[in-house]
């Protein structure tokens, strides 16, 4: 059992999964509560949630257990998404991704070409 198979119980099977000192364990609320606000329909409770993030891991479960109707309910888990040009600016300079972003804000397309050429190896842009 997962973590995850605690958002599928609350909101699609509406199966009680909670039922032992070793399901608790596996019960994380920061995941929980952050695949429940990817949801538009959901991001409200789990906010309310995270509000009292104090409460029993039992009594977070039951408050969305019998909150939500049962429904599929699917959302994209949002992640960073990785820029090569950042990449590319560390790699070539050797700064750090802070440095490297402030760095992407001043230089131009042109000198982001002639650098990307720089690391051209056979074709295969790297």
């Amino acid at each position: 059992m997962t973590p995850f198979d605690y958002v599928k119980s609350v909101t699609e099977t509406k199966e009680y999964l909670m039922v032992d000192k070793a399901a608790e364990k596996i019960y994380v609320p920061y995941l929980i509560n952050r695949s429940l606000s990817f949801n538009v329909e959901t991001l409200g409770y789990a906010n309310v949630i995270n509000l009292r993030n104090n409460l029993d891991k039992k009594l977070q479960y039951d408050y969305y257990f019998y909150l939500f109707p049962k429904r599929k309910r699917f959302s994209k888990w949002f992640k960073r998404k990785s820029d090569d040009d950042v990449k590319l600016i560390r790699e070539y300079y050797g700064y750090n991704i802070q440095k490297a972003k402030q760095a992407l804000t001043i230089l131009s397309k042109g000198q982001l070409e002639t650098i990307r050429k720089k690391f051209e190896q056979g074709g295969i842009k790297t």
